[in-house]
């Protein structure tokens, strides 16, 4: 056992729980961005002495949730399932109470409108701190607009508000929140888990990619924020122009019979393919010569760090929290959004000169390894927890830092 397992151990064996907290989420299929943060939690935040649960509401009928489940149980990650009808399922406000009293919730820790609303709603019946994480606001269908405003109106009501990206804690301040009871916190990764494992060249073969063109690669729901519209129409004028370039975009969504219709419509079915979601995104990442992220709105997304973990040289369009993690022409690449003319020529850049590619990818490892790692992001997070408890109880300091346990 190495010296890390070894204190991870003793630290959940050994130190009792400061408090409990249960993350809560509605999630559909497999979830999204938020989950690969968030199932993680519990491993991490169980070091500093918080049990940490997570309680996901999600429709009966959606088969996505069984591998949510199996997902959860690989990272240790204590997963409860509430089945949720709608809006008007009341059984789900009865579950929620059931689960905090069981459990002896302290923190309520909500990450969209419906679990924020819930934890303003039960905490009349059950007393807890009420902590939100906000990811950020996607105008998908009519009712968006109508969710977001009483999430904004519940976010004002809370203890404390995790925004991860600069524009939404600008405009949570803008909202009232205080900036005491508000802070910034980007997203990080388990820099060792997202390592490279082996050479492009093998990874290329395993994936069947082709070894003599530059493979670019994209992940992301097939949704029109993500511009994957853009992407190809950028791409495919480059290999109409006889450039070797071949583009792989993982993910599902409802645009894909669009997208797929539109590849067959310029004719380079051969070299952009549709591969639907995909669980080794590890391997799909080791694959890439560059990796792409062309979306409109986003926050600080988890792909771009991974692919920067894995050195992968990124491009990015210069949106939200992404120019906090990319310095244009030393991690990565910045471009403005639905400029496709821009975009390309990034790309026939990097198909052109492998050194820069490589200076890219170094460089981009670098930056995630030391400013964007999930074990800086749960530190900050067990700070506000502490915080919290040390002004509600004056005698808080009975309490050891698990740490110096050791």
């Amino acid at each position: 056992m190495s010296e890390k397992e070894l204190r991870t151990k003793t630290l959940s064996r050994s130190v009792p729980p400061l408090a409990v907290v249960l993350e809560t989420r509605v999630v559909t299929g497999n979830g999204g961005g938020p989950e690969k943060t968030i199932l993680n939690t519990p491993r991490y935040m169980t070091r500093y002495g918080f049990k940490t649960l997570c309680a996901y509401m999600y429709s009966p009928d959606d088969p996505g949730f069984p591998w949510l489940k199996k997902r959860a149980a690989e990272l240790d990650c204590p997963l409860i399932g509430v089945e949720d009808r709608g809006a008007f399922d009341w059984q789900v406000v009865r579950r929620m109470l059931q689960i905090c009293r069981e459990n002896q919730v302290t923190f309520w820790h909500g990450h969209d409108y419906k679990s924020n609303f819930l934890g303003l709603y039960l905490r009349r019946y059950y007393p807890m701190k009420l902590i939100s994480t906000v990811h950020g606001w996607v105008h998908r269908t009519w009712k968006t607009p109508i969710y977001y405003a009483l999430d904004r109106w519940c976010l004002k009501h809370y203890d404390y508000v995790f925004c991860v990206s600069q524009d939404l804690y600008t405009s949570c301040l803008k909202l009232g929140i205080p900036s005491s009871q508000c802070s910034l916190l980007e997203n990080g990764i388990d820099v060792y888990q997202y390592s490279r494992t082996m050479s492009l060249e093998k990874a290329k073969k395993r994936w069947h990619f082709p070894l003599k063109r530059l493979v670019v690669g994209s992940m992301g729901r097939l949704s029109p924020e993500k511009n994957f519209a853009g992407l190809i129409r950028a791409v495919g004028k480059l290999i109409l122009e006889g450039n070797p370039i071949s583009l792989y975009i993982a993910g599902e969504g409802p645009l894909r019979e669009s997208l797929q219709r539109q590849i067959d419509h310029l004719g380079v079915s051969e070299f952009i393919h549709l591969i639907g979601y995909r669980e080794d995104v590890l391997d799909f990442f080791q694959g890439l010569d560059a990796f792409v992220l062309n979306s409109f709105r986003e926050g600080l997304p988890n792909v771009l760090l991974e692919a920067m973990a894995l050195e992968v040289p990124v491009i990015s369009t210069r949106i939200a929290g992404i120019p906090n993690l990319i310095v244009n022409g030393y991690n990565g690449i910045l471009v403005t959004p639905d400029k496709d003319e821009e975009l390309e020529q990034m790309i026939k850049t990097l198909y052109r000169e492998k050194d820069y590619r490589e200076m890219l990818a170094l460089n981009g490892r670098y930056t995630v390894s030391t400013e964007f790692t999930m074990e800086d992001r749960m530190e900050k997070i067990r700070n506000i927890y502490r915080r919290i408890l040390e002004k509600d109880d004056p005698t808080y300091d009975r309490y050891h830092d698990p740490w110096e346990l050791l």
